[in-house]
């Protein structure tokens, strides 16, 4: 995936003991040998805020490891409106997909937070593959996880109305980022963002939050969302824990 904004010098990381997400991330199976191997070949940058990692259609170069902040993944439909695949946080793996398969970028990946994120190139993420058997199923678990999620997406557009996707996802968005002590998403969305995830248009999602406001679901103030009634957003959501 290319760097198509880079906005710093580049900033040597040790992936090595010195990484904090090693023991949380599929990382943490490298042998001392990998982690040496890994450590010579990747880079590590900052990146602010709007920057692009990889472009729709781009031909992928390596994968990314976010180290720190977020990144938004979309895709880009036919008339120009994005829709949100995920937001890659604090030791996910992007673009690995597109590594192994060889094939042209099928999102577009920007940072959502200013981020710090470790890029290893293609031929040293197949050696990786190659030589650590437990890398490998790990990685392969990882990819069915992100399918399945995806086909759980699909059946969400296709069968669940836009009242309950929406508030689908601000119960995962509060399982993925947390909130803080005022129960605060611990993300900031802009309007027309929640609705490039759910799918739907922005003044959708901007009456739908008013609507759970005044059912006293959630508070707002500007893009800070409090989550205030979990349980009641989980029952309009279908969901089932």
């Amino acid at each position: 995936m290319f760097c198509s904004q880079i906005m710093s010098a580049n900033i040597q990381y040790n992936c090595g003991e010195d990484c904090h997400i090693r023991s949380s991330s599929i990382f943490k199976h490298l042998t001392n040998e990998d982690l040496d191997k890994l450590n010579f070949d990747k880079k590590s940058e900052s990146y602010k805020r709007g920057t692009v990692l990889y472009h729709e259609g781009s031909r992928i170069n390596g994968c990314y490891c976010i180290q720190k902040g977020i990144i938004k993944v979309y895709k880009t439909g036919v008339d120009g409106k994005e829709q949100i695949i995920r937001f890659a946080k604090h030791g996910d793996l992007i673009g690995f997909r597109s590594v192994l398969s060889k094939e042209l970028a099928c999102t577009t990946a920007k940072v959502l937070e200013d981020a710090f994120v470790c890029h290893i190139p293609a031929q040293t993420f197949i050696e990786l593959i190659k030589n650590n058997g437990t890398f490998s199923l790990e990685l392969l678990q990882l990819a069915c996880r992100e399918l399945g999620e995806a086909n759980a997406y699909i059946t969400d557009i296709a069968q669940k109305t836009v009242r309950e996707r929406l508030a689908e996802i601000l119960i995962h968005l509060k399982n993925e980022f947390g909130l803080d002590d005022h129960k605060i998403l611990q993300i900031s969305l802009t309007r027309e963002e929640l609705a490039n995830i759910v799918g739907t248009a922005t003044e959708s999602v901007i009456r739908l939050l008013s609507e759970f406001k005044h059912d006293k679901l959630i508070d707002l103030n500007g893009r800070k969302i409090a989550v205030l009634n979990e349980a009641a957003l989980i029952r309009i959501a279908n969901l089932y824990e």
